[in-house]
């Protein structure tokens, strides 16, 4: 009898203790926490680091509480202690799906204005506080419309600041299928803000025949500069073959007025590649430098997109051969606990990292994987050691 008790007093102590999410501390340093009652959830991290070393982050809110679907929310934080705490410095409404970078003395946020909105950019002069407003075509509002993207990466080709984003307009409103390719980009001296100094090429729609019928689309795509000096437009991909994970790679030309896809060559494998991810180069190690999802073989019959409790450090020589370096963050449930939307940036030695986080917390925790309450800070150090070990 005394044995059957402590069997029932085990099971109601593990019943409570995961019903009140109580089963671990998340990890990394915690920017934002909202809990899954609020049906408020944290999207779209960016973070840049301004030339006096202070860290900026940024993330939106999306769910059926928020106006994500009519006039968007951006939160802005900084750390000047390095990333060890953070403070909200400012909101910003009629700003979604953002990234921050740093061009010509001012800080930048590039995104829409709210879920498959204009596309628009904003400018800081006091490192986020206040930002101007995109009212008109010459102070932020640059092409009227419905736009996808993502906060990916800014990159210098042939003299112009150039970035991917994904046109929405389509006739479907379904997810994925309305999404096609293409890339925006501006003369490096150029004033950002103005409509007319944006250059876009022409767009390539969703087709149904790619991936022999499995293909499900493309979207949030990373502009890279390839080692023989062209411009691509790397692009999560997805399919709905269960244990896939894929990437797209199209190729921009040389005066970025143009984008072309060959199907029979231009889909790769590539760990992480049906969740949002950014690419980056590192001249030191001669390297392209990617944060990720990665399935393991348990989860090898499930839809990649699916599953994103693994996060992964990875590298190439060549964009098409990718070696997975390290395991950053990992939990073993894939239903209410997930690592996804890193945005990083390289810093000295290290690398800076912020992630939408669906984890544990003291009022039950995430929703689910997908829907985060928290935003983290992480930073991996001496990350070029890992690239010796490398032979792709």
């Amino acid at each position: 009898m005394k044995l059957l008790i402590s069997a029932v007093v085990l099971l109601l102590t593990l019943f409570n203790s995961a019903a009140s999410g109580k089963r671990g501390k998340v990890p990394g340093v915690v920017v934002d926490h909202l809990p899954a009652s609020a049906k408020t959830f944290i999207g779209s991290p960016s973070l840049v680091i301004l030339p006096n070393g202070d860290y900026v982050a940024s993330h939106d809110y999306f769910g059926p509480a928020t106006t994500e679907h009519s006039w968007a929310l951006t939160a802005i934080f900084k750390s000047g202690n390095k990333g060890k705490s953070w403070e909200k410095i400012a909101e910003i409404n009629g700003q979604f799906w953002s990234n921050l970078f740093f061009h010509k003395e001012a800080l930048y946020l590039m995104g829409c204005w709210k879920h498959h909105g204009n596309l628009i950019i904003r400018r800081s002069v006091d490192g986020g506080k206040s930002w101007s407003e995109p009212a008109d075509s010459i102070s932020g509002l640059l092409r009227e419309g419905e736009y996808h993207t993502a906060p990916v990466p800014m990159v210098v080709y042939n003299g112009r600041l150039c970035r991917a984003i994904e046109n929405a307009k389509s006739n479907t409103t379904a997810w994925g299928k309305r999404y096609s390719a293409m890339v925006i980009s501006a003369p490096l001296e150029a004033d950002l803000l103005k409509a007319s100094s944006w250059l876009a090429t022409n767009f390539l729609p969703y087709d149904s025949t790619y991936l022999k019928g499995k293909f499900g689309g493309w979207l949030e795509g990373n502009a890279v500069v390839t080692r023989d000096g062209k411009l691509v437009d790397f692009l999560r991909v997805d399919t709905k073959e269960p244990g896939r994970d894929l990437a797209a790679i199209v190729n921009i030309s040389e005066d970025v007025k143009s984008a072309s896809f060959d199907p029979t060559g231009g889909f790769i494998d590539f760990a992480g590649g049906a969740r949002k991810f950014s690419i980056r180069y590192d001249e030191k190690t001669n390297r392209y430098w990617a944060i990720t999802n990665q399935l393991t073989p348990e989860h090898a019959s499930l839809v990649a997109s699916k599953v994103r409790n693994r996060m992964v450090l990875q590298s190439s020589s060549d964009l098409r051969n990718w070696t997975v370096h390290k395991v950053l963050l990992q939990h073993p449930d894939i239903i209410k606990h997930g690592f996804q939307y890193v945005d990083w940036q390289f810093d000295g030695k290290d690398i800076l990292f912020l992630c939408r986080t669906a984890y544990d917390d003291e009022f039950g925790g995430a929703e689910n994987f997908h829907n985060a309450n928290y935003l983290t800070f992480h930073r991996i150090r001496n990350f070029r050691r890992l690239a010796s070990k490398s032979r792709s």
